[in-house]
């Protein structure tokens, strides 16, 4: 008994100082060094409801990325086939599907066979032939849209945290929510406008070449139709009036030259005091030589740097640049540089996202909250504390101990856990706290019974705590229950409250129980208790 006794003071000691461990950096402004460099230094995280910033939920436009695989997949066709001396008449994205125009009738079966061998990835939904012509379209397959769907969310997951990373954010919290959404939340951000235009922006950089045609100003005036292979695109290259730099329109080679895939790094630089800073890029091995390549083949041209179609600068190419070195101008603020260099080097996304919900929490409204909640805290609370040390004396008082240490154990559970602490966290609790004494009714009240009975203080207490035990379990038991049901199935708010009542009733079963029990069997054992205060 004696060991067993020891054994569990010892536990309740461990926990108490583990607890500590990882309580004290949310209430200790500064940490020593050797602190930080040992022991755990996170604070406890609060929510967007208690410190204020911005909740976003992205979705993520995946019809789009689908569409642009089948446009890549239809110009690996062309070229492959190409390759392989497979004569087709037009190879051309519509709507969801490739569509395949063969005249060749030998053609046909040669066709079929360089698909299954090199695109099986690509099955053949429809065959028609009109007038000699056969017209057959191609679609992903099942599983292979399935996969492309899934990537095209997780690269937008990935790319959206290393952009949130880049740009400084503490503590964001980014995870996908449902198919196709992200949920974003960013604590304390001051400038919400400026992050949405940072997470939302596509990035797809592209370089083309400006278009040398006869009669070029009567395509950009909409005179004359565009021919195949060339676009109109708009961009900075008018003059700038005030903060605002006017746009001009281009007449563009539809044909890419090189993509941002190509860029390995990309920095803000000071410029001349007229156009002000540039983003420098720094080009992968493989893009530097691409790049190499294309100055060489166009020199005097003008190359468009473009991105997300919109032409940021449109130098002339002097001679062959080698070393894979290049960089964008376009009139930028200091903020507008800095923000596309993170994008580009984060990555662009694979697909369009959309603001589908968007909350915004302002720093005051978060300190009222936070008071509130702590009032609401320590009301409850003390009406609790107050209510067991009346009714139920020493028994209550000894209730009242083991409902501090619950907060304790649940507070530094939250900090190891780094969950976070939300207005209905906090909710769940001041539950806890009724819940918490709610064993220990259940414990005083079978005592008590056992008492009346004229049982002595050491059989009543043990009968107490014995014949409570199943009914504790049962009813905790089956709020766990439906607290990972919530904590599952639930978002934002919802989530925030299942934590809290999800870790509050682990920890005030162990206080309600253990904690109280290890007491009043150290009285029973050294002081010799004959009678309960109860």
């Amino acid at each position: 008994m004696k060991t067993s006794l020891w054994y569990r003071i010892a536990a309740v000691v461990v926990l108490l100082v583990a607890a500590f461990v990882y309580l004290t950096p949310s209430v200790v402004s500064e940490l020593p060094e050797w602190w930080t460099r040992y022991l755990p230094s996170n604070k406890i995280r609060l929510g967007l409801d208690l410190q204020g910033g911005t909740h976003l939920v992205l979705t993520v436009d995946v019809d789009k990325a689908l569409e642009n695989a089948l446009e890549r997949a239809a110009d690996d066709i062309r070229r492959e086939a190409q390759d392989k001396q497979i004569t087709l008449a037009q190879v051309q994205r519509v709507d969801k599907a490739i569509e395949v125009r063969i005249e060749a009738p030998e053609a046909r079966s040669e066709f079929e066979s360089f698909l299954r061998d090199n695109f099986p990835n690509l099955s053949i939904v429809d065959s028609q032939t009109s007038d000699g012509v056969a017209v057959q379209r191609l679609r992903f397959t099942v599983a292979e849209e399935r996969r492309l769907r899934e990537f095209t969310v997780e690269q937008a997951l990935e790319t959206i945290r290393n952009r949130i990373d880049q740009f400084g954010v503490t503590e964001p919290i980014i995870q996908r929510q449902g198919t196709q959404d992200i949920v974003v939340q960013l604590p304390g951000i001051q400038d919400p406008q400026r992050a949405k235009a940072l997470i939302g922006r596509t990035a797809l950089l592209e370089f083309k070449l400006l278009a040398e045609v006869p009669d070029a100003e009567a395509y950009l005036s909409g005179q004359k139709p565009l021919p195949p292979g060339l676009e109109i695109l708009t961009g900075y290259g008018g003059e700038r009036v005030g903060r605002r730099v006017e746009k001009t329109k281009y007449l563009v080679e539809s044909k890419v030259l090189l993509t941002g895939d190509a860029i390995a790094d990309a920095q803000v630089r000071p410029g001349s005091q007229l156009e002000g800073p540039y983003v420098a890029l720094e080009l992968t091995p493989r893009g530097a030589k691409q790049f190499e390549e294309i100055t060489a083949a166009n020199v005097k041209r003008r190359l468009a740097i473009i991105l997300d179609n919109t032409v940021y600068s449109a130098p002339v190419i002097q001679e062959r640049i080698p070393g894979g070195r290049a960089s964008i101008t376009g009139n930028f603020d200091i903020k507008e540089a800095r923000d596309l260099a993170i994008v580009l080097r984060a990555g662009a996304l694979p697909a369009p996202v959309h603001i589908a919900e968007e909350r915004t929490v302002g720093p005051s409204l978060g300190r009222d909250s936070i008071r509130q909640g702590f009032l609401s805290f320590v009301v409850g609370g003390s009406l609790v504390v107050l209510f067991m040390a009346v009714y139920y004396k020493f028994a209550g008082v000894l209730a009242d101990l083991a409902l501090v240490l619950n907060v304790v154990f649940l507070l530094a559970a939250l900090s190891a856990l780094q969950a976070t602490l939300t207005l209905p966290g906090i909710a769940g609790i001041v539950l806890t706290l009724g819940m918490a004494v709610d064993a220990n009714v259940l414990i005083n009240e079978r005592i008590r019974e056992e008492l009346r009975l004229g049982r002595s203080a050491r059989a009543a207490i043990e009968a107490g705590y014995e014949h409570a035990l199943p009914a504790i379990l049962d009813s905790n038991i089956t709020t766990l229950l439906s607290g990972l049901i919530l904590f599952q199935f639930g978002s934002g708010p919802v989530k925030g409250f299942a934590v809290t009542l999800c870790i509050g009733i682990v920890t005030s079963v162990f206080t309600a129980v253990m904690g109280t029990r290890i007491v009043y069997d150290w009285l029973l054992t050294y002081r010799r208790l004959e009678r309960v205060s109860i």
